[in-house]
C-alpha cells in the first residue's frame, strides 16, 4: 500500500476519485484533507479486503476493477450479496455504527485498485461536513436496499427473471464478472448462466 501522496499515479486517482458518487461534490480544501488519510492498494482476484467478524474496520473507495460482499457460514458456503465497482464504494459503517463485527468479507472479484481509509478517520471527517456524510448515508442505505431486493428476488424470480434483473440493474458489470462468480450471486449453474447470456445477445 502507498499513501496517495506519495503514489506514483497520484494524479489520475485523484481523477478518480473526483468521479466517486460519494466524493464527486467534494471542496478543493476537504479533497485534500481527504487524501492525507488515503492509501492506494492493489489487489489480485481473490485478495480480501476485509475479513467476515473482525472488529477492525476501513472505507474503500473503487478506483479500478469489482470487489463483491460475501457472507460465509461455518462450513464455508458463501452467499455473494452485491457487486461493487469503479466510481462506487465499500464499507462496513452500519457494523461500525452497531458497534458489532463485520457481517460479511469484501473480496477483490478482479484485479482491483482501491483507495482506502481507517473507517473511524472517515467518520471524523464525515462529522465536519454533513452534506457529504448525508450523501454517504444515504449510499449506504440504498446499497442495504439493494441486497434486501437482492434476497428477495432469489426466493421470488425464477432464473430467466433473476437474470433480466440483473442486466437491467447493472449491464456496466455483466461483461467484467466472471461466470462463476456471477451465477454464484444469481443461485445460477454455470451451464444455466452461459445459456441465459446467449439468449440475451440473441
Amino acid at each position: 500500500m502507498t499513501q496517495l501522496a506519495n503514489h506514483p499515479e497520484k494524479n489520475v486517482i485523484r481523477l478518480q476519485l473526483q468521479q466517486n458518487a460519494v466524493l464527486q461534490d467534494l471542496r478543493a480544501e476537504d479533497r485534500a484533507e481527504l487524501e492525507k488519510h488515503l492509501v492506494v492498494f492493489d489487489g489480485r482476484k481473490g485478495d480480501f479486503l476485509l475479513m467476515q467478524g473482525v472488529r477492525e474496520m476501513e472505507q474503500y473507495f473503487i478506483l479500478d476493477g469489482i470487489l463483491k460482499r460475501v457472507v460465509a457460514n461455518k462450513e464455508g458456503k458463501e452467499m455473494i450479496l452485491r457487486f461493487a465497482g469503479e466510481r462506487e464504494m465499500e464499507t462496513s459503517y452500519a457494523a461500525w455504527r452497531l458497534g458489532t463485527p463485520t457481517p460479511y468479507g469484501i473480496v477483490c472479484v478482479t484485479k482491483a485498485r482501491v483507495a482506502r481509509l481507517p473507517l473511524p478517520e472517515w467518520v471524523d471527517f464525515l462529522e465536519q461536513r454533513p452534506k457529504v456524510k448525508a450523501a454517504f448515508e444515504f449510499s449506504v442505505m440504498r446499497g442495504m436496499s439493494e441486497i434486501m431486493a437482492h434476497t428477495i428476488t432469489l426466493h421470488l424470480l425464477d432464473a430467466p427473471g433473476r437474470m433480466q434483473r440483473f442486466l437491467r440493474k447493472h449491464p456496466e458489470l455483466v461483461e467484467h464478472i466472471p461466470q462463476k462468480e456471477l451465477a454464484s450471486h444469481l443461485n445460477l449453474s454455470a451451464e444455466t448462466l452461459s445459456r441465459l447470456i446467449h439468449r440475451a445477445k440473441v
